[in-house]
């Protein structure tokens, strides 16, 4: 399943600044690809840093973290979308191995490991062109929308 931006904003609840995800490349029961692409007119390059503009570690993370939820609502809990939210509640094993500069495309690929009592728990690579970026172990949690 390919999903664009309109596609992927009925998933998910963030907008602009905020929506790291811009397409969904393919998606199977376990598995996600999307891409985000790094455009030097994103707000935290201005201080991120002025001289040498570098995506902050924590928002290749939320990249991530973003397509895991899709993940979970296009294949697990579709029937949700709307009254329910996924919440970001723990990253294990973070590790940074490249830095993402204006110009380039995020590719991220996450995929479900197991729901243990009520949390999603992920895998997720961020690579760029071929070499990995970030990974880490994500997980998450559902919650009805009050």
């Amino acid at each position: 399943m390919i999903m664009d931006i309109d596609k992927i904003a009925q998933y998910l609840p963030h907008r602009y600044p905020m929506l790291l995800v811009d397409r969904v490349v393919e998606c199977s029961a376990e598995t996600l690809i999307a891409n985000k692409n790094v455009s030097i007119n994103e707000p935290f390059f201005a201080g991120h840093f002025p001289e040498r503009p570098v995506m902050p570690g924590v928002l290749v993370l939320e990249s991530i973290a973003q397509a895991c939820g899709l993940l979970a609502f296009s294949t697990g809990a579709r029937e949700l979308v709307g009254s329910h939210l996924i919440y970001l509640v723990g990253i294990d094993d973070a590790r940074f191995k490249r830095q993402v500069v204006p110009g380039d495309q995020l590719r991220l690929e996450v995929t479900h490991k197991r729901t243990v009592r009520g949390l999603w728990i992920f895998t997720g690579r961020a690579t760029v062109d071929g070499a990995l970026a970030a990974e880490a172990e994500i997980r998450c949690t559902m919650r009805e929308i009050e």
